[in-house]
């Protein structure tokens, strides 16, 4: 399956307990799965250590999968579905609407 979300991609989440119409950001993209900005937040449990030498409790976003987004097109103002076309010999990324995603 070609890579349709990049890091800095600006995507909806459509489903799960974070689902809304607002944008946010792709902070980083593990195969089939993306972390993204503000969703699916957990504690995480920190020994104390010289990198952290209080420890205790932290708030991260945790990875979901990638069929939970749909990238966010400024035209239409919405999440639309992708599809990988070549264009000029490149490879891009083009929304329902015809919006080309760089």
């Amino acid at each position: 399956m070609p890579a349709r979300l990049k890091s800095g991609d600006t995507v909806v989440v459509i489903s799960g307990a974070d689902k809304s119409d607002s944008p946010r950001q792709v902070l980083e993209v593990l195969g089939d799965r993306v972390i993204v900005e503000g969703v699916n937040l957990r504690w995480r449990h920190e020994k104390p250590s010289q990198a952290s030498p209080k420890g205790g409790r932290t708030r991260r976003e945790f990875p979901i999968h990638a069929s939970n987004v749909l990238l966010y097109s400024s035209k239409e103002k919405k999440g639309v579905r992708t599809r990988v076309e070549v264009r000029d010999g490149k490879r891009v990324r083009v929304g329902k609407c015809g919006t080309v995603f760089e």
